[in-house]
């Protein structure tokens, strides 16, 4: 597997409603709802467990470039579900595996669903040496579904079946009165996360130099770096208010143009370089619940689509506060592909690899969440006090330097 295939995973129980699927058109339409979006250009495998057939963990990968990468592919991604399972709950007595591309300029879907024949049997391989079935594999392009399991032309005819029309089946009617929730397309979640591109990325680049010849010596250096952290997390409340107090006219993708125009280049390339500072990338974490989440949210987006170019890397730290505040509020497919993308941007941000794995793993985000509460009470109360000196007036051990300071003649 390569770095830019950071698995998506979720190897905890599922919790959702009961519905019972009973053929591969159910298999097929259900997928949306039970990974949270609509996946694209995407490798979708499902634990299967007990003789009723329950869905436990299920893991999300985009698909490898090209066949040199299926074998190990095929190996890592049965290794993770089945032995990520055995770890949160028992291991799986079989497997749903679904493989997810719309077709590429001059190829058909039936092109498509033949081209990924051989990585699906890889697969199956793959799980099989762990003694776990593949109970089902389907291939979905161009709005058809086929399955590389039956072999029956009655039920999966060579040219597919038709996928039903979003909303209409009775698997979308039991997940709505659920309450699941798809959250669009795998691309339209991306693309809000994603660097801008064109003349607003030129300017971005040149305001992130502009920033990198002034800011970085200072928070290298060892007597500046508190000032310029400071001087971040200032930035960032400043930033989080304008954003709330200007919401968008529409919500999602169609408000993030707004977000944009009310952030200007040189302020988000501060705040992009500041956030390398891990300190402060950690107290900007606190601001994950409430009434900050969603401006922060709403920053934390805006910075990783400004990190264009050669400053691509440091997206991963916008990326991985982006799925941390997703995570906290409840939005786990969101979290998961914002924290893959932080690890697609540097696969060795430790932050990013902790949170990714801890989602994935099912754990619940409230022990981090009082974490961060409790280093917020331990740090705030001090910054009050100093706050509330009155102008003029040096501490006790303040006074105390300076008189030995002026004893001493220098």
């Amino acid at each position: 597997m390569t770095k830019n295939h950071e698995p998506s995973a979720s190897t905890g129980p599922y919790d959702g409603p009961r519905i019972t699927l009973r053929s591969p058109a159910e298999l097929a339409d259900a997928l949306p709802y039970m990974i949270g979006f609509h996946p694209t250009d995407s490798l979708v495998m499902v634990a299967v467990h007990g003789a009723g057939g329950r869905f436990g963990g299920r893991l999300r990968l985009g698909l490898p470039a090209g066949p040199a990468e299926w074998d190990d592919t095929a190996r890592q991604v049965a290794d993770c579900l089945v032995h990520g399972s055995e770890r949160r709950g028992g291991k799986p007595d079989g497997i749903v595996l679904f493989l997810c591309q719309d077709p590429p300029d001059g190829e058909s879907p039936q092109r498509v669903m033949t081209r990924l024949r051989p990585f699906a049997q890889r697969i199956r391989l793959a799980c099989g040496a762990l003694d776990v079935p593949v109970l089902e594999a389907l291939c979905i392009s161009g709005g058809r579904y086929w399955s590389y399991c039956c072999p029956d032309p009655r039920c999966c005819p060579a040219e597919g079946n038709p996928l039903a029309a979003p909303g209409t089946s009775v698997m979308a009617a039991a997940a709505t009165y659920a309450g699941l929730r798809v959250r669009g397309s795998l691309k339209d979640i991306e693309s809000r996360l994603v660097p801008l591109r064109g003349r607003v990325a030129e300017e971005q680049l040149r305001a992130l130099d502009r920033a990198a010849a002034t800011l970085m010596p200072r928070i290298l250096g060892e007597a500046t770096r508190k000032e310029t952290g400071e001087e971040t997390l200032a930035l960032a409340r400043a930033l989080m208010r304008r954003l709330d107090l200007a919401p968008p006219a529409e919500a999602g993708p169609a408000g993030d143009g707004w977000d944009d125009a009310l952030l200007g280049h040189d302020e988000a390339a501060a705040l992009i370089l500041g956030l390398q500072d891990r300190e402060i990338r950690d107290i900007a974490a606190e601001w994950m619940e409430d009434d900050e989440a969603a401006p922060a949210l709403r920053l934390w987006r805006a910075l990783a689509r400004r990190c264009a170019g050669a400053y691509r890397e440091h997206a991963a730290a916008p990326l991985t506060l982006a799925g941390w505040v997703s995570w906290s509020t409840g939005d786990e497919p969101t979290a998961r592909i914002a924290l893959a993308l932080a690890l697609r941007a540097d696969g060795d941000y430790r932050f990013a690899q902790l949170l990714h794995r801890a989602c994935n793993e099912g754990i619940d985000p409230e022990g981090l969440r009082r974490c961060l509460r409790e280093e917020r009470r331990r740090r705030e109360p001090r910054r009050k006090r100093v706050a509330a000196r009155p102008p003029g007036r040096r501490s006790r051990a303040g006074r105390r330097g300076a008189r030995r300071t002026a004893g001493s003649g220098q």
